[in-house]
């Protein structure tokens, strides 16, 4: 995917509520900005990526995040000449040990902007969080990067909600348990 056919991808995202339909219009604002993808550009931040990743049991794979201390999805980054959506499956298997993730619908599945602490001469700045869903077929495969988190868990959508109280994990977890519900109905 071409980052234009990325913005496309933005523009015809449909959020789910307000909060996210002014994240998906601050998004485009940043998006035209020569620094968009660049992780040192700090005002008002930079693009990255997430990849929440469940199984055939439609269970979520959670990392305890080793310097944030709290259990996420995988993410970081966009690389330079990289898609949001390729950034998305490569932390996803960096951070996983998954090898065979697949995106679920191939497109975004949610956008979010967040806050980042400062850290070393990083300042406090926001990520602009382009959010996808994938899927693995080898639950088992999974090893933890070190380096990255503290632990991997796989857990059922009613654990998620607790680990990642946040309204923006909420959020995601609801669109999980409607996309299962309704594959299961069809």
């Amino acid at each position: 995917m071409s980052r234009s056919a990325f913005l496309e991808q933005l523009r015809s995202y449909e959020p789910v509520d307000r909060l996210e339909a002014a994240h998906r219009a601050a998004m485009l604002d940043l998006f035209y900005s020569p620094e968009a993808f660049s992780r040192t550009h700090f005002i008002p931040g930079h693009f990255t990526a997430s990849c929440f990743i469940i199984d055939g049991a439609g269970r979520l794979l959670l990392h305890h995040h080793r310097r944030l201390d709290r259990w996420l999805q995988m993410g970081g980054h966009v690389e330079d000449g990289e898609t949001p959506e390729a950034a998305a499956l490569r932390e996803g298997a960096e951070e996983s040990g998954l090898g065979d993730l697949t995106l679920v619908d191939g497109t975004i599945f949610d956008l979010d902007i967040h806050t980042i602490p400062a850290v070393n001469d990083d300042p406090e700045h926001d990520h602009f969080d382009v959010r996808y869903l994938a899927r693995t077929s080898n639950p088992e495969g999974i090893a933890v990067a070190d380096a990255e988190s503290k632990g991997l868990d796989w857990v059922d959508l009613a654990r998620a909600a607790v680990l990642m109280p946040g309204e923006e994990s909420q959020r995601v977890i609801h669109k999980i348990e409607r996309l299962l519900r309704d594959r299961m109905a069809s």
